[in-house]
């Protein structure tokens, strides 16, 4: 078992208290490794640094710093199934999906890297003779980044590659239950050659450090991903700054499956929308609505497929389900799961934690699903965890005014062979991201991702828009005429 440091200034530090915490594994209880408590102080410290490695940070060619993201890349592609199993360790992922994490990391460092030839502003004609006009982007400085544990080296490096190819430095505050995975990352990014300051890392809890990043003036801009309420009282302790904010909050997903949809597909598509990664995505599929015509012959293979899905530990290669991430998260689940059976929702599948065996070590629970009614907490409230609501349907209307009557709007899906019904359902699905026959989850790192309402604050994170929120806008105009012009001023009145 190994104690980490912090990482401040290119170097591996301890906090001044000496003060740590374990982070343990969710399917065993084993201590995976020790970190540290950090303190305002120390946040203070990485934020000296990265205020004193920015400027020249910023002078690096844009390439040239893709190069070094390109290198991490390399590193984390060479290291793909150490880290993998690291992730399902920590998080409680099934191995698969513990690689899957670590494959959109490269993915995205890959694409991001390229991004350094890019960094594309806009050029557009002067409404004046020999004039010239144009933007050209420039990072905003010092910059925080907030992580949540259920993509654990996935968001942070969509995080810190788009930070980080923008020309910025960065104070990186991983989740205190999975940080052993932030600090792999952080081994990995200074392997390649990042300079000392550029990308400092501090654990710890949200309301000391994470509190002092966001509200601490030096840190320009914050990037954050996690629950609704905690990403309002980020939002709003920011606000104070005017800094700039982007975050990414919950979901409530919806899948609809239409009378002329290949059911056998579709229910592939909810066995893992659902139950993937223990139904801890803000993608999750935690809806099920389904015509009246084929809800019969849904829910009887739907329940005949989830009771053989294999549950236990998430390094067997056989498992198809893991633990969930903590025994906090183990109580959510299983009071929400309460919650329905009080509601009067009808329990049809799963409902209890598993005990006895390797069972007893972690934090085990039944993939579980209920017939429930539109207007349930279950149907309403994000509850990740394996938890699915299936609520029938007579036509596609009542379809759309389900799955939009909620307070989130993350991602959408629907089974269909209509392709009039598919495009209706673009336009009509009140959510950033929407999948015509295929599940609510899946989303690749070359298009933008995020959404509406509740789910956050309207930016996008990887894809094309990856770099808005770590980077200015600067108009430039060039004026080769030699005159004094003036822009909307009449012709006769220029000379004045």
């Amino acid at each position: 078992m190994k104690t980490y440091g912090l990482f401040i200034d290119g170097k591996w530090i301890p906090s001044k208290t000496g003060k740590i915490f374990e982070t343990k594994s969710p399917g065993t209880g084993e201590v995976l490794a020790m970190f540290p408590q950090g303190t305002k102080d120390d946040v203070i410290k990485a934020i000296d640094a990265a205020e004193k490695a920015f400027p020249k940070w910023k002078k690096h060619p844009a390439p040239k710093r893709g190069e070094i993201i390109f290198k991490a890349a390399s590193i984390m592609r060479e290291k793909k199934d150490e880290l993998g199993s690291t992730v399902s360790q920590e998080m409680g992922k099934i191995i698969a999906e513990g690689k899957g994490d670590v494959q959109e990391s490269i993915d995205f460092l890959e694409y991001i890297a390229g991004e350094g030839r890019r960094l594309l502003g806009e050029t557009t004609p002067s409404e004046l003779q020999n004039k010239f006009c144009m933007t050209v982007r420039q990072p905003i400085g010092v910059v925080g980044c907030i992580t949540p544990w259920n993509f654990p080296t996935a968001i942070p490096c969509w995080k810190l590659g788009a930070a980080l190819i923008s020309g910025n430095t960065v104070i990186f505050k991983p989740a205190s239950l999975t940080p052993l995975c932030a600090a792999e990352l952080i081994e990995i990014f200074d392997e390649a050659g990042l300079p000392a300051g550029v990308l400092n890392f501090v654990t710890g809890s949200a309301s000391t450090v994470g509190n002092e990043i966001v509200e601490n003036p030096r840190v320009k801009a914050i990037s954050f991903t996690g629950g609704v309420s905690a990403g309002v009282d980020v939002y709003t302790r920011a606000a104070k700054y005017l800094k700039s904010v982007e975050v990414e909050l919950g979901g409530k997903n919806p899948q609809i499956i239409m009378d002329d949809a290949n059911t056998n597909l579709a229910i592939e598509g909810v066995l893992f929308g659902a139950f993937g990664s223990q139904g801890q995505r803000c993608t999750a599929t935690s809806r099920l609505i389904v015509h009246e015509k084929v809800y019969a012959e849904v829910i009887d293979n739907l329940v005949k497929r989830t009771n053989v899905l294999k549950i236990g530990d998430p390094l067997d290669p056989t498992v198809n389900v893991g633990p969930v991430a903590s025994e906090d998260q183990l109580k959510t689940v299983l009071n929400y799961i309460n919650i329905g059976v009080k509601e009067g929702a009808r329990l049809i599948c799963g409902g209890k934690r598993l005990t006895g065996g390797i069972y007893d070590k972690g934090f085990f629970v039944q993939p579980t699903i209920f017939e429930a009614k539109h207007g349930m907490r279950i149907t309403k409230e994000e509850i990740f965890g394996p938890v699915l609501s299936v609520m029938k349907v007579k036509n596609y209307e009542e379809a759309v005014k389900i799955a939009n009557d909620v307070e989130y709007g993350l991602s959408s899906s629907i089974y269909t062979k209509d392709v009039n019904l598919a495009f209706r359902a673009i336009e009509d699905f009140e959510t950033g991201i929407t999948y015509i026959n295929a599940p609510t989850i899946g989303a690749e790192v070359h298009l933008p991702f995020g959404g509406i309402k509740n789910t956050g604050n309207g930016g996008r994170e990887a894809g094309t828009t990856a770099i808005d929120e770590f980077t200015e806008i600067k108009t430039v105009f060039i004026d080769y005429s030699n005159i004094l012009q003036k822009a909307q001023i009449e012709e006769s009145s220029r000379n004045m």
